[in-house]
């Protein structure tokens, strides 16, 4: 079993709706999904609204959690625009950071790292040493991806989240079904990035789990 908590659906640049991106995450062994559509402050009172809709569509075989990917924000309206997602109704935050494959504005990761109501930064790119710090120090998990051309600075990231004691967590980032992830295809990753086994385990089979075991 495994927590698949960075997700996409049609309410953003996903393929599947909603109910069938659940669905499809159960069959892959998912106990627990979030949606977490990118948003930014023109449509996260749009996008959070509905996804919550969605969320009490769903049946109870799959704990189903309404977030988002704040994403392309300037960091300087960061914090509003999380603010504004809890205000509505997110419960699990998503910071689309500074992956090397698309121009995301510097500071980004730093801004997400400070920010302890941050759950995930993802594909961070080749995140700072003092930006990994502020993560490890503010419980901001940091993402290894499964997600194509996201997951070149893989190694770097965990290589440097092990230096500083940050946690780490596997995450699909998937837009379209054959994004999404079993448990040995999160283990493929892992180990792929460099994790020891131990570390693996720690980043599918714990950290996610203690993550959203208040929600």
């Amino acid at each position: 079993m495994r927590a698949e908590l960075h997700t996409h659906s049609t309410f953003s640049d996903g393929e599947l709706i909603p109910a069938e991106l659940v669905r499809t995450a159960k069959t892959l062994g998912a106990s627990a999904i979030a949606i977490t559509d990118h948003v930014d402050m023109t449509n996260v009172e749009h996008v959070v609204k509905n996804v919550i809709r969605a969320v009490e569509l769903t049946d109870d075989s799959i704990k189903v959690i309404p977030g988002v990917e704040i994403t392309h924000v300037p960091p300087s309206k960061m914090d509003k625009v999380i603010a504004d997602a809890r205000r509505f109704g997110a419960e699990w935050i998503v910071v689309h950071g500074e992956t090397v494959v698309e121009p995301v504005e510097c500071g980004t990761n730093m801004q997400a790292a400070k920010n302890p109501d941050v759950d995930v930064l993802a594909h961070p790119g080749f995140i700072t040493e003092d930006e990994m710090q502020f993560a490890k120090d503010n419980d901001v998990l940091i993402e290894i991806t499964g997600r194509k051309g996201h997951n070149i600075t893989n190694g770097y990231v965990v290589n440097l989240a092990r230096r500083f004691g940050a946690k780490m967590i596997i995450n699909s980032d998937a837009h379209a079904p054959e994004d999404l992830m079993s448990e040995k295809d999160a283990y493929t990753v892992a180990l792929g990035a460099g994790l020891s086994k131990d570390e693996a385990d720690l980043a599918i089979q714990k950290t996610p789990f203690d993550a959203i075991k208040h929600l």
